[in-house]
């Protein structure tokens, strides 16, 4: 049986055998298969394994059937939930919750003290000025504590200001002996080689470095849930529209009518300030129904607003959800987004997620004033239900 005693002085030594967690959703339960391995010191340790699924490896060694101990995991995940939410704020999380020798491993960095894990936190504050949002905490083990998170961050050092988005869990290791965090190991939803140092991981960040023309507009308001390889998954919350038909996703068929209304071509002759993305939405599973938006602004309330002059030109307020989302440049022609649509959709259903019937394309620049290469385009795909395990 694994000791108290000297339990983190292992956990980032080459170790016999690890223990693995899924972090993918399962369409059912899957029981693990556990495979009994040797020991090393006095040490036992288990695998579970499956491998239709990313596996993310728990660095902290932990016995899954440990002595009694006083320690209160559950004060701890209360800690946290209070905690994290200041990582890179001016208050800063509290440093006496961690050994002073504290391991922190994700796939581009790794410090060995709480004084380097600081450090790291400082200078990310000071090149990308990060947005951390905390999804949840949960006790995963005797001495484990999982976390999931969005970090949003911005590279100020570049002009155009790339924003680059990671998702994912950290596994935190307990010292029994002394109650605080001695690991901290972070794992990336978009890659799968998660461990240090991972050429994937450094591509990853690379690769997000690339200009995107986002227009100065108020837009609708989503959170990133999460951010795979292939798409992101974002929680919109609700927005109303100006629509008229148009003839197919790619078209601009009823622009000229449905940016007439916010230009002042309504019942009050108000003219009502320019959002961005332009959205057209097709509601068949042939991408022949399509409808063109114009989003208004978030502080308009649907019944105070003028109405339409013309009467194919309607207001509808969007409830938000659950979308997909797949970001690419370029001039969307009907060829490209139909080819999107249909690779975010075999992404999601291959992932064992619920795309609905249609879908959204959202086009955020001017075409006659934006050069093609950095222009922000994305597919979007409502989901049946997602849920961030």
């Amino acid at each position: 049986m694994m000791a108290n005693t000297q339990l983190c002085q292992y956990i980032f030594r080459p170790i016999p055998s690890v223990r693995l967690i899924s972090h993918r959703p399962s369409p059912t339960p899957i029981k693990p298969t556990r495979l009994s391995l040797h020991f090393f010191k006095g040490k036992s340790y288990a695998l579970q394994a499956d491998k239709n699924f990313k596996w993310a490896i728990a660095l902290s060694l932990v016995d899954q059937s440990p002595p009694k101990s006083t320690l209160d995991v559950e004060r701890l995940v209360g800690f946290l939930y209070d905690d994290l939410p200041h990582l890179f704020d001016d208050q800063g999380i509290d440093r006496t919750a961690y050994d002073e020798r504290v391991k922190f491993r994700d796939p581009i960095t790794k410090h060995d003290t709480i004084s380097g894990y600081l450090l790291n936190i400082a200078l990310l504050k000071t090149l990308f000025r990060p947005e951390f949002q905390l999804h949840w905490v949960k006790q995963t083990g005797p001495y484990e504590i999982t976390t999931r998170w969005t970090m949003i961050m911005r590279f100020i050092l570049l002009p155009w200001k790339p924003e680059l988005v990671f998702t994912g869990t950290s596994i935190m290791g307990i010292n029994p002996e002394t109650g605080k965090f001695c690991s901290h190991a972070d794992f990336w939803d978009s890659i799968k080689q998660n461990d240090y140092f991972s050429p994937e991981g450094l591509w990853d960040v690379l690769k997000q470095l690339r200009i995107y023309k986002t227009p100065d507009l108020e837009t609708p308001k989503y959170q990133i849930l999460k951010r795979t390889a292939d798409y992101e998954v974002r929680k919109y919350a609700p927005f109303i529209v100006v629509e008229a038909n148009g003839d197919k996703l790619a078209g601009s068929t009823g622009f000229n009518d449905v940016t007439g209304y916010i230009f002042g071509k309504n019942s009050r002759s108000e003219k009502i300030p320019m959002t961005t993305p332009v959205f057209t939405q097709a509601f068949d599973a042939e991408l022949s129904k399509v409808s063109i938006q114009v989003v208004l602004p978030l502080e308009k309330d649907i019944r105070s607003l003028p109405d339409p002059n013309q009467e194919i030109i309607s207001l509808r307020k969007v409830e938000g959800g659950i979308a997909a989302v797949l970001k690419f440049s370029g001039r969307a022609s009907e060829e490209i987004v139909k080819e999107k649509e249909k690779l975010l959709r075999s992404s999601l259903i291959n992932d064992g997620l619920k795309p609905k019937t249609g879908c959204l394309l959202a086009r955020y620049n001017d075409p006659g004033r934006t050069w093609s290469f950095i222009m922000r385009n994305e597919m979007l795909i409502w989901l049946e239900e997602f849920t961030l395990d």
